[in-house]
């Protein structure tokens, strides 16, 4: 597979980029990201009780190694999360490839209390330091930016920096690209949705992470067709989707399925439908997802390795 590598990446850090890109997409230019950055976004809501939908959160939630043991045991492409998470449990872990998840913040603070903002918790140069030192498989950086808040001005001065200083580093990178704040009418407007993938673009970066289109009437087919107008504003930046709150496994391999062959995007960054599940079923859904993402499998062939009548590997 021919890789594209930005101008931004120096001669000298070519082979890096690509061994990183390679690592994160398991050769196949597609990324099949586990989420794991919601420990702050959510607090602890997501981790134990039910969920707004009603599925009833499994006891292994409760524990933060669970993202670990999942990540080490499916197939994913990388897990993102914060560096101070990953550093508690990496060491123990190796075999994963990690995203540094760069900024966060809690969802405590409304939209009609102060407009989104969300800075990096640590500087790049930590990151490096990080990479350096604890000999885990660092592959990129990823960062939210929230466009429409009255503060997006800085998060995207701050995210064009840290894609830059990624790839002269040769990491790749992730943008998690939401509408957000109070001139934001539908954070779900797939015309807005595709604004927000050109933006990230723009900053250069490798994929960018944005929800999937959805009004009000709209069928899964026409959310597929009109989410490739995202795509296409996207250019050379991959996007991938946003996996959301938990939802019936094969309801949610048939939407990823879609989204990848008939949307044309690159990929997925899944948390909740994931971690959700006791720690066997969260590892066949990994499993499946991946069919689908990276080895271009139908909706059956997934649905039987998350049941568990097939298994799955790359």
């Amino acid at each position: 597979m021919k890789i594209q590598i930005p101008a931004d990446v120096p001669k000298g850090m070519q082979k890096e980029y690509e061994k990183n890109f390679n690592l994160a997409t398991r050769n196949t230019g597609k990324l099949m990201l586990f989420a794991g950055d919601q420990k702050i976004e959510h607090l602890n809501d997501d981790y134990i009780g039910t969920t707004k939908e009603g599925y009833k959160i499994s006891e292994d939630d409760a524990d933060p190694e669970h993202f670990f043991r999942i990540a080490s045991k499916s197939v994913i492409g990388a897990f993102a999360g914060q560096l101070g998470l990953i550093s508690r449990y990496g060491r123990d872990y190796k075999d994963v490839n990690y995203i540094i998840k760069m900024n966060s913040k809690t969802h405590l603070v409304k939209v009609d209390q102060a407009e989104q903002k969300s800075y990096s918790l640590v500087d790049f140069e930590d990151v490096l330091e990080f990479k350096k030192n604890s000999g885990l498989k660092i592959v990129g950086i990823g960062y939210t930016v929230y466009i429409g808040s009255e503060n997006e001005a800085e998060m995207l001065a701050e995210a064009g920096r840290l894609v830059t200083w990624a790839h002269q580093n040769g990491l790749i990178t992730v943008l998690w690209m939401y509408p957000r704040g109070r001139a934001v009418k539908d954070e779900k407007d797939p015309h807005l949705i595709a604004g927000a993938a050109g933006v990230a673009l723009c900053l250069g970066t490798d994929f960018a992470k944005v929800n999937y289109p959805k009004q009000e009437g709209m069928k899964d087919k026409e959310r597929a067709e009109c989410f490739k107008e995202a795509i296409k504003a996207a250019g050379r930046t991959k996007v991938i989707t946003a996996g959301g709150s938990s939802k019936d496994p094969k309801s949610f391999l048939q939407e990823t399925y879609d989204q990848i062959h008939i949307s044309g995007c690159m990929g997925n960054a899944t948390g909740r439908n994931i971690h959700q599940r006791p720690l066997d079923e969260a590892i066949r859904l990994c499993a499946a997802i991946s069919a689908i993402t990276l080895a271009g499998k139908d909706v059956a062939f997934a649905y039987e390795v998350y049941t568990g009548k097939r298994k799955f590997s790359l």
